[in-house]
């Protein structure tokens, strides 16, 4: 089977497509036929070697952890899917990835996908989804009528978080330049903020939650635009617990793990109409070199796709 391994850490050109055996399972796992993969910044970075000393891999690895697909052959313990069934994962990151024909992923880290999401659609979901709904939902606690902020709202974690915030009744403001504003409002986010036009403060009134997916200044400026008591929850950068007990907020920082409970959640809004993924690039797998370039240039709205099969 094709599969896009790095052999060592560093930039686009360590990106090779290999001939290489077809996963042996186990006997928890699920073989699956892989039809679609999604590209998320968390692929890069391990590419480049930046997460080399928290996750250490035995390379060559292949890159890749979100996938949508048809499982093909189920392990000997497994008794929740059978051969043909259309699921969806974000799997363990410490194996190899979804950039390939094939990939064994552990039964209960998939889900079956909602017949309502076509393959890129399903593979666009479950990293992206399951970040956006543990810092909401888990981590933040969100409650109806509260006010929540998301940073970069047209992003991959933004425009779901926008969307799964909306589902549990919160009002929304989103951020992003001047040409996003209307992707924001599409989402349904209830005030856009163009962070272009002036400062945050001039524009957004207190909060009780905000989503930092951006970290460094902007994590800076979200100090102020909490209310007490609030929460600060960003997957970029640990925020500061002095800064915070100094500001009578909370702080988290989230780096997610597989979930195929929240899998669940996520498949429930996209079947009541309140959610779903927005993809705006799509590549081959052999062109996974320019799919890696358009996610690094921090430009992309909504998600990348790898159409594998």
């Amino acid at each position: 089977m094709r599969a896009v391994r790095i052999h060592q850490y560093g930039g686009t050109e360590t990106l090779q497509l290999d001939q290489v055996d077809t996963p042996v399972i186990n006997a928890d796992d699920i073989l699956i036929k892989v039809k679609s993969a999604a590209i998320n910044p968390v692929d890069w970075k391990i590419r480049e070697g930046y997460l080399k000393d928290f996750i250490p891999y035995k390379l060559p690895v292949t890159l890749g952890w979100d996938v949508a697909g048809v499982v093909s052959e189920v392990g000997a313990s497994v008794t929740d899917f059978k051969v043909g069934d259309e699921v969806f994962s974000r799997p363990d990151i410490s194996r190899d990835g979804s950039y390939a024909d094939y990939i064994a992923v552990k039964a209960d880290q998939a889900v079956l996908k909602s017949t309502k999401l076509d393959f890129a659609q399903a593979a666009a979901l479950p990293l992206a989804g399951i970040t956006a709904w543990q810092c909401l939902v888990d981590v933040g606690q969100l409650q109806a009528g509260q006010r929540v902020l998301i940073h970069a709202g047209a992003g991959g974690v933004g425009h779901l978080a926008i969307q799964i915030a909306k589902a549990k009744g919160a009002a929304v403001i989103a951020t992003a330049s001047a040409a996003n504003q209307a992707l924001l409002t599409q989402f349904g986010a209830d005030q856009a903020v163009d962070y272009n036009q002036g400062t945050l403060l001039e524009q957004i009134a207190p909060v009780d939650l905000i989503l930092d997916t951006l970290g460094g200044d902007v994590q800076e400026q979200s100090w102020a635009l909490l209310k007490t008591g609030g929460m600060l929850v960003s997957v970029v950068a640990p925020p500061s617990e002095e800064r915070a007990k100094e500001n009578n907020v909370k702080v988290a920082f989230v780096f997610i793990e597989p979930s195929s409970p929240i899998l669940r959640e996520l498949n429930a809004l996209v079947e009541s109409n309140q959610l779903i993924p927005f993809i705006e690039h799509r590549f081959p797998l052999e062109q996974i070199a320019q799919a890696h370039l358009q996610s690094q240039s921090g430009r992309t709205r909504g998600k990348i796709v790898i159409d594998v099969s």
